[in-house]
């Protein structure tokens, strides 16, 4: 099977698209960038780094492009399932469950929301060709690829509609081998001891506390007590069956942060270190504070009982991370700082994200892949009435199953064709967004 025909070719001269590619920015962008104009800066010159850095920043562009699309596996209800919302090859990875086991699996929900599922596949497909092209990997090799994420994926959707066990799997040490077991292998040497001696010290009153230094903002008084009484409210937001026993909340240090990698330029964040289970120095926790971003596909998915559903950007980020992982971090919770909302979660040492840096061959890239395709289905089947019924009332892997029934060969080429023909469009949008942006084209971002 080979990517032969772009679906997606982007209309009128290439003018045009630049337009539309900084409008869709700007649009997306324009409050943060108001509010801090460095922070932007800094990100769009990361995006000018290559196509496949640009595509990260850019999932708003995405979902623009997305919208009035026509998508023939869409219906009222696969079109209305948790998804991811930026899926790419750089955002699975590891971390530790609730349940204390390290699992392989897709990371980063600041973009979580309910759409296609189709959009998450599609993404990521692009995604991969763009990452393959960098590699100068054959577009023969890149089509077979992409196919071998896609069967991955209905092969695994098709295995919880059969099984019913899609909240018991998950990837883990026993059930990987290869490149993503090795990544686990590697996780399990973290410490939490390694995390707290890069971020904090202890004082001459043998008391944790933040190191002072570059992305660290020191807090006056009155903005300590306000992040503080925010992180009170949060409290309430963990579950029950979730909570620790109250000396592990007790506070020991709040420091404002800045500097975040390109999916989170300019959005206001804080650390919060509190008490770990005992008081032993080395079971303290760092927990981020981080505001809310408006989530890209929900600038296409005009519904109005999900826009109820969800108290601000905070809550919604920690609802869907809850959906989209069968076992969820104990600490995530949500608060408000001035009326605006803020995601909460602990700041972990087992997270690691997937190093593609040494991946240069088709052969070693494939079987990565179909562990990767898996685990989008996984995402995408655990979150369904099991999770939250009154959100989504069905099971979403019965859903989709009988969207691609009888199908899947078509499925599958449209998948590769989709991916082929969008990352070529990908590479063009970098080029007109780098012009756009060195010659000053984009507003209140110009150099001075």
């Amino acid at each position: 099977m080979t990517g032969t025909v772009d679906p997606v070719r982007q209309p009128g001269s290439p003018e045009g698209r630049q337009k539309k590619i900084v409008d869709v920015l700007v649009d997306a962008f324009s409050d943060l960038m108001v509010a801090d104009p460095d922070a932007f800066r800094q990100k769009f010159r990361k995006m000018a780094a290559g196509p496949f850095a640009f595509y990260r920043g850019s999932a708003c562009l995405f979902y623009a492009d997305m919208e009035r699309k026509e998508d023939r596996w869409a219906d009222e209800r696969t079109s209305r399932v948790w998804i991811q919302g930026d899926l790419h090859a750089e955002n699975f990875g590891t971390y530790m469950d609730g349940g204390g086991v390290f699992v392989f699996d897709v990371n980063d929900f600041d973009e979580a929301y309910l759409g296609h599922f189709t959009w998450d596949i599609k993404r990521m497909v692009a995604s991969v060709a763009l990452l393959a092209w960098t590699k100068a990997i054959s577009d023969p090799d890149i089509a077979h690829l992409i196919e071998r994420y896609v069967r991955a994926y209905v092969e695994q959707v098709r295995y919880f509609v059969e099984s019913d066990r899609d909240h018991e799997y998950s990837l883990r040490l026993e059930t990987t081998d290869g490149e993503i077991q090795g990544v686990l292998l590697e996780t399990r040497l973290n410490t939490r001891v390694d995390l707290l001696d890069r971020m904090t010290l202890v004082d001459e009153r043998f008391e944790r506390r933040f190191r002072r230094g570059s992305g660290v903002r020191e807090l006056d008084d009155a903005e300590r007590d306000k992040v503080r009484a925010a992180f009170e409210a949060y409290l309430e937001t963990i579950p029950e069956a979730k909570r620790f026993r109250s000396l592990t909340y007790q506070v020991k240090d709040i420091v404002g942060r800045k500097g975040f990698g390109i999916g989170s330029a300019g959005l206001p964040a804080y650390n919060v270190l509190v008490e770990g289970p005992t008081q032993a120095l080395e079971n303290d926790v760092v927990l981020s504070m981080k505001q809310g971003n408006v989530a890209a596909p929900s600038r296409i998915v005009h519904d109005e009982r999900i826009e109820r559903y969800f108290k601000h950007h905070g809550h919604r980020t920690a609802v869907s991370q809850r959906a989209l992982q069968a076992h969820a971090d104990p600490w995530l919770g949500y608060t408000e700082v001035d009326g605006v909302g803020f995601v909460v979660s602990e700041l972990s040492p087992y997270v690691e994200d997937l190093d593609w840096s040494d991946l240069t061959e088709p052969e070693q890239m494939a079987p990565v892949l179909d562990y990767l395709g898996r685990a989008t289905a996984k995402v995408h089947c655990v979150a369904d009435k099991d999770s939250d019924p009154e959100i989504v009332g069905f099971q979403t892997e019965d859903e989709i199953i009988e969207a691609i029934a009888g199908k899947e060969e078509e499925f599958a080429k449209e998948m590769v064709d989709f991916g082929m023909g969008y990352s070529e469009t990908a590479r063009d949008d970098h080029r007109l967004f780098v012009d756009a942006f060195r010659n000053g084209q984009i507003p209140g971002l110009s150099d001075q």
